[in-house]
């Protein structure tokens, strides 16, 4: 069986109780397999990036699996705005954030509410230097743990968010970001886009961000912020200290 996501913003739990964690979000339209299923609760796994985790049965819509295949067959089509709208033909309205799927909407079988949408729509790989700029979109979004908008957001969902409306694939974690892609051996050699990773006292990667210019870093650490970034790690001036120990910069793209 398989399933899309029909509303705005639907919490990803890590067991399948409304106590339980959130560990991610479905955005507006993306599909998924459903794994398991009981009264309450159904297991996902997300098309995009495999990831794997519990939705309610009343936040999603059954879809064929020829409807999936087609899904992932045709190129993702995104909200490139900070909020905007999907319609019905009798004009009801269900906001949609950044970086929500809209590859469906062409689809008359799957879009059987006659959903239109007259907001910007990106889609295809960008330049590297583009990825600053949508980055940029989310600064002072509040961090929330398994976020992926501008409402809230953590670490690794800014980053997966921001290279996917640029037409780029990373996993959901920072731990599993950071098997991604080229290692560099120093700062210096880094571009803005590329992506520094940070680990705990135990060696485990738990922080991600993307580098910009002069040794700046943007991030998600309380809100999406900039700070500065040395050989240590990343130093927040309103504090004074150093937040968060560099382990390695990645270059992706």
């Amino acid at each position: 069986m398989f399933g899309i996501c029909n509303l705005s913003i639907v919490p990803i739990r890590f067991e399948p109780s409304d106590r339980s964690e959130q560990v991610s979000q479905l955005l507006f339209g993306e599909h998924f397999t459903i794994l398991e299923q009981d009264k309450k609760w159904t297991k996902i796994e997300i098309a995009f990036d495999n990831y794997i985790g519990w939705v309610d049965n009343k936040q999603y819509l059954i879809i064929s699996e020829e409807h999936f295949n087609y899904l992932n067959n045709s190129p993702i089509v995104l909200n490139s705005d900070l909020i905007e709208y999907i319609s019905t033909p009798n004009n009801i309205l269900t906001p949609v954030p950044l970086g929500a799927s809209l590859s469906f909407l062409e689809n008359d079988k799957i879009n059987t509410s006659n959903y239109t949408f007259d907001g910007i729509k990106i889609c295809g790989k960008k330049e590297k230097d583009n990825l600053i700029k949508t980055a940029f979109m989310y600064l002072n979004s509040p961090y929330l743990w398994g976020g992926k908008t501008p409402f809230g957001i953590d670490c690794s969902g800014f980053t997966q968010m921001v290279y996917k409306i640029n037409g780029y694939k990373l996993l959901r974690d920072a731990s599993d970001q950071a098997t991604q892609g080229e290692a560099l051996s120093f700062i210096e050699e880094s571009e803005p886009g590329d992506l520094a990773f940070f680990d705990n006292d135990e060696g485990n990667i738990t922080h991600v961000g993307i580098m910009m210019n002069d040794n700046y870093i943007i991030h998600a650490s309380g809100k999406v912020r900039i700070d500065r970034l040395d050989h240590l790690g990343i130093y927040n001036v309103d504090t004074g200290r150093h937040t968060h120990k560099l382990r390695v910069i990645k270059k992706i793209i």
